[in-house]
């Protein structure tokens, strides 16, 4: 099993992408350019991050450099990554009187656990007073990689039964011990308008059901009697949490990514009724009909 540090190490190299703000309800409001390298220094004892995103200029068609360089020997506290590099990271405690903030990262590639990935999907999910209020969708590929991307997700790309493998890291231990169990999803139209959806919890053991409806890229859906929506992104990708997050209830946050028709990556943050990060699952799916 690898240290925790050794599955950041997977993320090392330089990526070419785009940082793309997205209202809750999925709308594009902005798209800059970015390239981001994570270079090993010290015999990858740390790694020095440059991110340079390129930003408009008003009345002319040149872009405005911004950069933002650090140098960092730890993944952070709220942050747990798995050995294919992928992670979650954001607080480790919800309060509505402050922003809330999640990020996703998911690799893909030939070779993900060998620190090839060609590909990264990443999503950042903001909250403002526990209310949903803006996405940022990061798609990346590694310098000099073809690796197409893939079209905005659609809700007919999702339909049907999924099966996997899901690994769930618990935070607050020095060395996190993986818990693998099966995965099951599962999304079918019930009438005009109407979706069952169904998931299982490896947090509860349980497989939960719920009635969902599908609005443009948009799907929306209650769990513990919180209205939930999945927003239907580019390059396969997904986003799901609260419209709005309420004290004294627990709730999740997910990032998901169509690699290729009918195989699929999620990762899903999970929060107690008291407001304090339980767990992170990140899960490989194929569907099966």
């Amino acid at each position: 099993m690898k240290s925790q540090w050794d599955c950041v190490l997977q993320n090392l190299g330089e990526w070419q992408g785009s940082f793309t703000h997205f209202s809750a309800q999925g709308e594009m409001l902005q798209d800059i350019p970015s390239v981001i390298s994570l270079e090993g220094i010290h015999q990858n004892q740390a790694i020095h991050l440059v991110l340079k995103r390129f930003y408009p200029i008003p009345g002319s068609a040149e872009l405005q450099p911004k950069e933002l360089v650090m140098d960092f020997s730890a993944p952070g506290s709220g942050a747990l990554f798995f050995e294919n590099g992928a992670f979650s990271e954001g607080k480790a405690h919800f309060s509505p009187h402050s922003p809330f903030i999640a990020e996703f990262c998911l690799l893909d590639g030939e070779d993900q656990i060998q620190g090839k990935a060609e590909r990264r999907s990443r999503l950042v999910q903001f909250f403002n007073a526990g209310r949903q209020h803006q996405l940022t969708l990061i798609r990346e590929k590694r310098t000099g990689s073809v690796a197409p991307e893939q079209p905005r997700l659609k809700l007919e790309d999702l339909l049907g039964e999924w099966q996997g493998k899901a690994v769930t890291l618990h935070p607050h231990v020095s060395l996190p011990e993986p818990k693998i169990s099966d995965a099951f999803f599962s999304l079918d139209r019930v009438s005009e308008g109407e979706l069952l959806q169904q998931f299982y919890s490896p947090e509860d053991d349980a497989i939960h059901s719920a009635i969902a409806t599908c609005q443009d890229t948009t799907i929306s859906f209650s769990w513990y009697e919180q209205p939930y929506r999945t927003v239907l992104l580019p390059d396969g990708a997904s986003s799901t949490c609260p419209m709005q997050i309420h004290a004294q209830q627990p709730f999740f946050l997910e990032a998901g990514w169509l690699q290729s028709p009918g195989v699929r990556q999620r990762l899903i943050r999970r929060y107690n009724s008291e407001g304090n990060w339980s767990s992170v699952t990140w899960i490989q799916e194929y569907r099966v009909n």
